[in-house]
């Protein structure tokens, strides 16, 4: 049972992270009402859905980033709005959707950021900060970047560097909006691995969103999929992803087949009547002409 506000603790029982009949939007304008959601301690979950229909906002009240107008969301049995910020930032880390760095910072010195957290009034700097700083620019591949000005780089060096700097916060919760925005085919598997690696070799538990619902169910063993700011579907890849929700959510006719490297599911869109009887008409003409 959950009850309770502030500072009070409160039990889930389930895990760590949760909301419990959270409302929350902008202004006054509501995205989600009374939405109840368990983040499955030490797994990768993956959030899915159309555009603008509020992943990135229940991103937003787990990180705290957002305050529910009705409801809570509890971190390790407790609101998280009763932690101090640093306090809580040593739990939870967040990789926004859009971030803007400092002027004229360098790679490095924003990197460093991401130990904050972890710094106090006497001791500002330790070898763990450095270590840990050294690790997440090696992670990220952007250890050749760090005397670089970030506002120099290329949008998809930028986001690795993001990326490196909540890494380098060394947070048991993972939240990322959008990770993979800005990157090349290649660079995007390379971080969905690391954050898998993160999460089955060191136990972080991952919460992203994506839009990729091919990448959400290869890297992603928990699924979460939205629609109009409400759930309609969570759990195994192969349990939430079938053709008829991914119609339902997204208005896309498709196949599900067995990825050949992951065996996870593959959506494969169907081909619309009107270019099935293009390519049929233009099989027919070339054979007229042979």
């Amino acid at each position: 049972m959950v009850a309770g506000t502030g500072g009070t603790t409160l039990s889930t029982g389930i895990s760590r992270l949760a909301a419990h009949e959270i409302t929350i939007g902008y202004d006054k304008r509501v995205i989600s009402s009374q939405l109840t959601v368990q983040i499955p301690d030490n797994a990768f979950t993956v959030i899915v859905g159309p555009n603008a229909c509020g992943k990135s906002t229940l991103l937003r009240a787990l990180s705290r980033l957002l305050t529910p107008s009705k409801g809570t969301v509890l971190l390790d049995g407790k609101a998280i709005s009763s932690y101090p910020a640093k306090e809580a930032a040593r739990k939870l880390g967040l990789l926004p959707q859009t971030s803007t760095a400092p002027d004229g910072i360098s790679v490095a010195d924003l990197v460093a950021r991401g130990r904050y957290p972890h710094q106090k009034l006497i001791r500002q700097w330790s070898r763990a900060d450095e270590d840990a700083v050294i690790a997440a620019m090696a992670a990220t591949g952007v250890t050749e970047l760090s005397p670089r000005l970030v506002d120099e780089l290329s949008g998809g060096q930028r986001q690795r560097v993001w990326v490196a700097m909540v890494l380098a916060q060394e947070t048991p919760l993972m939240l990322l909006d959008e990770p993979t925005t800005f990157l090349d085919i290649a660079h995007q598997i390379e971080l969905l691995e690391l954050f898998r690696d993160l999460n089955r070799d060191r136990a972080h538990t991952m919460v992203a969103v994506l839009h990729d619902l091919n990448h959400a169910c290869r890297y992603g063993d928990h699924l979460i999929a939205m629609k109009d700011g409400a759930i309609v579907a969570e759990g195994r890849p192969e349990d939430v992803i079938t053709a008829k929700l991914v119609e339902h959510v997204f208005g896309l006719a498709c196949r599900i087949i067995d990825d050949p490297e992951s065996g996870t599911p593959l959506v494969i869109p169907r081909v619309r009547a009107s270019e099935r009887a293009r390519e049929h008409q233009a099989a027919s003409a070339r054979k007229e002409l042979l």
